[in-house]
């Protein structure tokens, strides 16, 4: 602390030029908004007056104090934020004051004398006054902070271990609220949320760094493009100081020369002097990260290796979700920034535990809050989208969302959210709580109901990355499709092949289930095969489709897999219809039905049990397959080699069984055709327990007799 204190010029607890500073988290990687900070750390009461002295300005002094006070209550101290924020918005509306900065310095003072009481009253002390406990204080906090709950939560959520902890950092400060001449900022070095290579960020005149994420102020556009884009009035920072910005932005394109990497920064201009008080990789969509790879390996800063391993593959599930259709009716009751692009629709809830909970319950929600916090986390991650009336570009919820590759809108100032009633109005309509919404990350726009959307195209940086990638990959990628649009989708992707076409999924089909119903009930084998003609050309048609889709690519296709149970007519409707169609008996086949009914599917009649059961159904399955086999190679002159997957094998025998029906199946097909079939018989091998217990199992004195397991 001498060391800092000499470096700056002043005495830490110094009276006359006194020391204040940052004590902040140095994690390995990002974790914003996730771990604690405090500012200002150093003032007292005497300080306060030194500081005042010291820069001829006592309402930036006491500003300043009671920023400290506020923060420092509430990340050691365990005093809520919201109570010193009702005091300030109470004091405020009395004078009828909008921003804080027309608050005088003595003004100040009466509302620091009311939070000090405020912290007596909670923690039955008085408010530290002395600066080496302050300091020590803040050092545990910041540890502490590690193991909170929405760290934890953010560490989860990203694979972040928790052995890797934490440093604390201690600064000397540098002050943006030092009047009109003073500002603080965030901004990135390419746009985070479309990857564009242009300066991205906010900044607000006479403020300190917490007041730009936390949304309490509406933050000024740093580019005059940007601001003439957002349509604000504004003043940008490039033309409010022109010198300070030139010199920002050499300092930008320094930092991500070196990092080799998009960077998330934070300024501060003090009295016109630059600082930087630090940088990092910052988050980005998944759009942006794809934009921002592929431009820096064409730009020579990273090779095209790094690029692909600059991608997180979890990440680019995000480009695989629809966007809002174009010509889709749009009911339109509020826009703001488009904070994170992409489109959400789901059920209002103004509550981060709620949207947890019906998300569990299987509920698309979207969290409205007038701002987040880091204590949104899990609530964020339930959303489906986060919608904010407060906050910019580079607010919590803003750059949380972008890491989780959420929509959001944020900074949409034409909302009134009420959590007491909970409702949301705007535009004169009112909505309340589990009404549908929809928002647009993408234009700000936030719409009442459901908009529909339509399916992404994946071109661009996204088809030259995967270029990149198919060039440097070894594992060859195949996918899982039963109908023509899933086939036709995986190619697309460029999968090579099908890994498991589950044809069960094949006869759920209206014009098929009803022939399915007539075959399982059937009580003779004559019949089910009756039944099963029925169904084999359209089985057949089904793989021809796939193979041709496919073009000579490996298709794997399973056998049967599901309980019979799930193919049996239930209501009454239904069992007439079968009835009818069999020419039988409607309280006959109740009967029938009744004795097929399975207390545990999962050891019943379902995968190689039915083909040992019912041979009949696989030697069709596998009779349609070879059909299109010997159809597709006289179309296209490429017979694809078509793979039997034989499922939940048991043991040796069955497996043995079934594939000598598949193997005399494919030898009459060869020899009604004349076609030589090249084919592959193998099984998923899946073993399904049961445990069991008796209902009355008694324990003996001094036993350990347990339930026997089957």
């Amino acid at each position: 602390m001498a060391a800092i204190g000499k470096a700056v010029g002043a005495t830490f607890g110094g009276k006359e030029k006194p020391l204040l500073v940052s004590v902040r988290s140095g994690s390995r990687v990002s974790m914003p908004g996730m771990m604690d900070t405090v500012l200002n750390l150093g003032l007292n009461d005497e300080t306060v007056e030194g500081l005042a002295r010291r820069s001829g300005d006592p309402r930036f002094a006491y500003d300043s104090y009671r920023r400290f006070i506020t923060m420092y209550s509430d990340v050691v101290l365990g005093v809520d934020h919201g109570e010193f924020e009702d005091i300030l918005s109470n004091f405020k509306d009395t004078k009828g004051y909008e921003l804080d900065t027309e608050i005088t310095a003595e003004e100040w003072k009466k509302l620091i004398a009311r939070y000090k009481a405020l912290v007596e009253e909670h923690t039955e002390k008085p408010f530290p006054q002395d600066v080496n406990e302050q300091l020590w204080g803040a050092i545990g906090a910041v540890f502490r902070s590690w193991m909170s709950a929405r760290a934890v939560t953010y560490r989860r959520l990203n694979t972040i271990p928790e052995d890797w902890g934490t440093a604390v950092n201690v600064q000397a400060m540098v002050f943006g609220n030092l009047g009109n001449t003073s500002a603080t900022g965030v901004a990135f070095t390419r746009n985070p949320s479309t990857g564009e290579r242009r300066l991205y960020g906010e900044f607000l005149v006479n403020a300190q760094g917490e007041d730009v994420v936390a949304g309490i102020r509406t933050p000024q556009n740093i580019t005059e493009a940007a601001r003439k884009e957002a349509g604000s009035d504004a003043p940008s920072l490039e033309k409010l100081m022109p010198k300070t910005f030139a010199e920002l932005t050499h300092t930008f394109d320094t930092l991500e020369n070196h990092y080799r990497d998009m960077q998330d920064i934070e300024f501060t201009i003090q009295d016109g002097k630059l600082w930087m008080l630090q940088t990092r990789s910052g988050k980005r969509t998944a759009s942006a990260a794809l934009k921002i790879a592929v431009d820096m390996a064409s730009e020579g800063l990273i090779s095209k290796s790094d690029a692909i391993l600059r991608i997180n593959p979890a990440s680019l599930d995000q480009l695989l979700h629809p966007t809002l259709d174009p010509k889709a009716k749009r009911e339109i009751i509020a826009t703001g920034l488009p904070a994170s692009p992409g489109a959400a629709s789901g059920e209002i809830v103004f509550d981060s535990d709620q949207a947890e909970k019906l998300k569990a319950l299987g509920h698309r929600v979207i969290l409205v809050r007038v701002e987040t916090s880091p204590e949104d986390i899990h609530g964020m991650h339930a959303a489906e989208g986060i919608l904010t009336a407060r906050g910019g570009m580079t607010s919590h919820a803003a750059v949380v969302a972008r890491g989780m590759g959420k929509p959001c809108v944020s900074g949409a100032g034409g909302l009134r959210i009420d959590y007491r009633t909970g409702t949301v109005s705007a535009t004169g309509k009112v909505l309340k709580a589990g009404d549908l919404i929809t928002i647009d990350g993408g234009s700000g726009q936030v719409m009442k109901g459901e908009v529909a959307t339509i399916r992404p195209e994946l071109s661009g940086d996204f088809a030259t990355l995967m270029s990149w990638a198919d060039a440097a990959r070894r594992m060859k990628v195949r996918a899982n499709a039963e109908t023509p649009l899933d086939a036709r989708t995986a190619r697309e992707f460029g999968a090579e092949g099908i890994g498991l076409c589950r044809t069960e999924h094949m006869f759920f089909d209206t014009g098929r289930i009803l022939a399915m119903r007539e075959m399982i009930v059937a009580a003779k084998e004559p019949d089910r095969r009756a039944a099963l003609a029925k169904i084999l050309p359209m089985q057949r048609k089904d793989f021809v489709e796939l193979f041709e889709i496919m073009a000579g690519l490996p298709v794997t296709i399973r056998l049967l897999d599901p309980p019979l149970h799930e193919f049996l007519p239930q209501a009454d409707h239904e069992i007439e219809e079968v009835a009818e169609a069999m020419g039988t008996d409607v309280e006959a086949l109740r009967a029938r039905v009744s004795e097929l009914h399975e207390f545990n599917p999962m050891l019943g009649h379902r995968g190689v049990r039915l083909a040992v059961s019912y041979p009949e159904i696989a030697e069709m399955q596998a009779r349609a397959i070879f059909e299109a086999v010997v159809e597709v190679g006289k179309k296209t002159g490429k017979p694809p080699i078509a793979e039997i997957m034989v499922p939940l094998v048991a043991t040796k025998t069955e497996l043995d069984h079934t594939r000598a029906r598949i193997v005399a199946v494919a030898d009459e097909v060869m020899k009604e055709t004349g076609a030589k079939i090249e084919y592959l018989v193998g099984t998923m091998i899946e073993l399904p327990r049961a445990r069991s217990a008796p209902a009355r199992l008694r324990k003996p004195p001094n036993s350990s007799l347990s339930a026997p397991t089957t």
